[in-house]
């Protein structure tokens, strides 16, 4: 174990840095590639539609769940949502029918998708940084390949993985950023290529199939941006999602009630929903932590419950660890527990003998790094949980 200690250290530097940009701000740095391509503007700041929903919808969004599929949902909108438009996009697109700016882009074997952003993978401390890099930043890129294939191959056994390159805040640029302004920032250049990106899956390579929307951190900002205004101005995608998974930031009891089209996970297979998690230490009790908002919710990586049930080591099917002497992943049995705090809405984990998150950042005892892996084999058999329940219901 002494080993793949060592190798969660290397996997939690970067992986970790990626969570960071998720929720900062400070330098107004980025990277030495500036390139803007060009994009569509179908999009909008989604400001005033979100009261739509009435005292009815703030209550569902309380219980924070709900069986119904996306489809289901989508009609408590009305007609609003058909209304509902995008514009105002940052610059112009990058070019998404480039295959170079797609990272992933898969042979079709399954009958459902995944679209997968990965967190954040640039970093940039120069003097001559910019605050959002190219989508051609090679550092970036790089990076990314490697967030991949800790996270994104969860996917892997259950749907076709998409995964497109896109513009990315630098971490350096936004470590003092609050969570709403943090939001907002990701609405520029980087919303303008997620939105580009969507559009050319849709149109080119979805073919009408069901599909799954994941991410984590800065990934997982932007997946919380999709579900709250694309999905809203796209109510024919909307209703074949299976699933959301913007694992590694809040998704708030407010937030849920101000999008009324989006429901919260209850269980373990149902479908249309938003799967969610922060992972944290004991330590972190009453700790600043930036991916952790008031009246956040948190679902069970482990048994898919939202109240505080303990799932113990032994019900965790498997964490996937990179092995340093052979180069090659592991799944590792009883490294991690979870139980929710209902009242800080995170996941508490106790697992000993590891590195946490930069406490400055995330507090003493954050384990935003290790959302995915602690939780890997769990998560895969959540995805094809729920991935078989929606096909069902076809």
């Amino acid at each position: 174990m002494e080993k793949n200690k060592t190798l969660r250290l290397r996997l939690c530097s970067w992986l970790l840095a990626a969570a960071v940009c998720l929720s900062l701000s400070g330098i107004a740095a980025c990277g030495r590639d500036n390139s803007q391509p060009e994009a569509g503007n179908r999009q909008e700041a989604a400001g005033e539609q979100e009261n739509a929903g009435g005292d009815e919808a703030a209550e569902e969004r309380e219980s924070a769940g709900g069986d119904q599929t996306a489809g289901e949902q989508e009609n408590a909108g009305g007609d609003e949502a058909d209304a509902f438009e995008i514009s105002d996009l940052a610059g112009e697109p990058s070019d998404y029918s480039k295959e170079e700016n797609w990272m992933k882009i898969p042979e079709i074997t399954h009958d459902v998708d995944t679209f997968y952003l990965y967190p954040t993978s640039y970093l940039d401390e120069s003097e001559d940084a910019k605050p959002i890099c190219g989508i051609d930043n090679e550092n970036m890129r790089a990076r990314a390949r490697l967030i991949y294939e800790n996270q994104a191959t969860v996917y892997e056994e259950s749907t076709n993985v998409f995964a497109p390159f896109y513009r990315q805040s630098n971490i350096f640029a936004v470590a003092n950023f609050e969570p709403e302004e943090l939001e907002e920032y990701q609405k520029g250049e980087q919303r303008t290529d997620v939105y580009a990106a969507l559009d050319y899956y849709f149109e080119n390579y979805n073919q009408g199939r069901p599909f799954i929307i994941a991410g984590h951190s800065q990934g997982s900002i932007m997946t919380k941006i999709v579900l709250g205004e694309y999905m809203k101005a796209h109510p024919d995608y909307y209703e074949r999602m299976v699933a959301a998974y913007p694992i590694g930031i809040s998704i708030t009891k407010g937030w849920l009630e101000g999008h009324p089209h989006l429901k919260f996970a209850q269980g373990a297979d149902d479908t249309g929903v938003i799967v969610s998690w922060n992972t944290e230490g004991k330590g972190n009790k009453g700790q600043k932590n930036l991916v952790v908002e008031p009246e956040a919710i948190s679902i069970n990586p482990i048994n898919w419950k939202l109240d505080g049930t303990y799932a113990g080591f032994e019900e965790n099917l498997g964490s996937r660890i990179l092995n340093e002497e052979t180069g090659s992943y592991e799944i590792v049995k009883g490294l991690a527990d979870a139980q929710v705090d209902t009242e800080r809405g995170v996941v508490i984990c106790t697992t000993e003998d590891v590195e946490y998150a930069p406490a400055a950042w995330f507090g003493p005892e954050s384990l935003h790094s290790h959302d995915y892996d602690y939780y890997y084999e769990n998560l895969r058999e959540n995805v094809k949980a729920r991935v078989e329940a929606y096909l069902k219901q076809l």
